[in-house]
């Protein structure tokens, strides 16, 4: 009888929990979606984005029970990945293949910015928060994936919730800041338009279908990103075939910029804010340096290039693929080139920030402290 009564509390319980969490998700959905009501009123650049990312972390950090959904989250990926494919076309690819050497140099640049950022950590926190690791700060200061980069600092023995909150702040300040600048610098170009202008409920159908077979096989193969690099890449290889299915609705792309949006938002807890913060306080300065680090960089290269300033800027600018590609999507600007910067950027970081982790550790890190000993 007791493992029976047992067995129904248990369900009671997890009944109860679900319930909850439901209600939690409805709540925090709900607000997101109020807020990015009316930040577009307030005609607000990227209101379905971050209007729904300050509100949820607003609340997220005053303590009220906000909780996001993954499979929204993915879905969200997913929309945005399938859309910006949809600006390739063979002769913009011919452009971007040109540019090669400066996508070579932007990997380059954003190594040695994310490792002097992670030197500047450690050198000002390494006396003030225990347990502090090279690996950690490195890390931190890397600009690539968050999910990534905490998984390489817990295989490095890091402290990953210091590169995790370091990741999420970064990107929110880097999501809320370019947006609103390039607003306020009123820059203004024809629509950069793609080649499937109608949308069509079946194409559309076929669209997702065959891109989330993208996903899929990324997932099966375990690569980065699945639900954005695997329906990029798909939606794009049709773009650049010809094969023109159908326009992604401006709908269905605003509800996943606030998918995203409420999945950052709720990253920033009351826990977040006590944690360390003169760690966030060095993160967040340091991420408004790095801005306009990148905004310098993008200048020269423009000048060499003859590419708009504002363009390279995104392509460049240390925050999340999705989060650039949609702010040159709403503001007009050249897509695919900000797409390939960002995604070029973001693979030859996974590959390359690990080994030149590790040979940074040995000569100059306690790689070489060990080695002494």
């Amino acid at each position: 009888m007791t493992p029976l009564l047992h067995q129904w509390g248990w369900g009671f319980w997890r009944e109860a929990q679900g319930v909850a969490k439901v209600r939690e998700r409805l709540g925090t959905f709900t607000l997101a979606l109020l807020a990015a009501l009316v930040f577009k009123a307030l005609n607000s650049p990227l209101p379905w984005m971050i209007g729904p990312i300050l509100a949820v972390s607003v609340a997220s950090m005053a303590g009220l029970p906000t909780r996001s959904w993954k499979p929204l989250r993915n879905s969200g990926q997913f929309v945005i990945a399938m859309a910006l494919g949809l600006y390739f076309n063979s002769q913009i690819v011919a452009e971007i293949l040109q540019l090669w050497w400066v996508i070579l140099l932007s990997i380059v640049w954003a190594l040695t910015a994310g490792a002097v950022f992670g030197v500047v950590l450690y050198r000002t926190h390494r006396h003030h928060i225990p347990d502090l690791t090279l690996s950690t700060c490195f890390f931190s200061g890397a600009i690539g994936g968050a999910s990534e980069m905490t998984l390489l600092a817990e295989k490095e023995h890091g402290r990953t919730d210091l590169v995790a909150a370091a990741h999420s702040l970064r990107v929110l300040v880097i999501a809320i800041v370019i947006p609103f600048t390039l607003k306020t610098l009123g820059y203004q170009r024809p629509p950069f338009m793609t080649l499937a202008k109608d949308v069509s409920l079946t194409g559309l159908m076929e669209l997702a279908l065959l891109s989330g077979v993208g996903v899929w096989l990324l997932k099966r193969w375990g690569r980065s990103n699945p639900w954005f690099l695997g329906a990029l890449m798909v939606s794009m290889g049709l773009s650049l075939s010809g094969i023109h299915l159908s326009a992604v609705p401006t709908w269905m792309s605003n509800w996943a910029q606030m998918f995203l949006g409420v999945s950052l938002g709720v990253r920033f807890t009351s826990e977040f804010i006590k944690m360390a913060p003169k760690w966030l306080f060095s993160v967040g300065l340091g991420s408004l340096a790095l801005i306009v680090l990148c905004a310098l960089f993008a200048y020269l290269t423009a000048m060499l290039t003859g590419v708009p300033t504002l363009t390279m800027m995104l392509g460049t600018a240390p925050g999340g693929i999705a989060e650039m590609a949609i702010t040159a999507k709403v503001l007009q600007l050249d897509v695919p080139l900000v797409t390939s910067l960002q995604v070029c950027r973001l693979l030859a970081v996974l590959v390359l920030v690990e080994p030149m982790y590790r040979l940074w550790d040995h000569w100059w890190g306690e790689g070489r402290e060990a080695n002494r000993q």
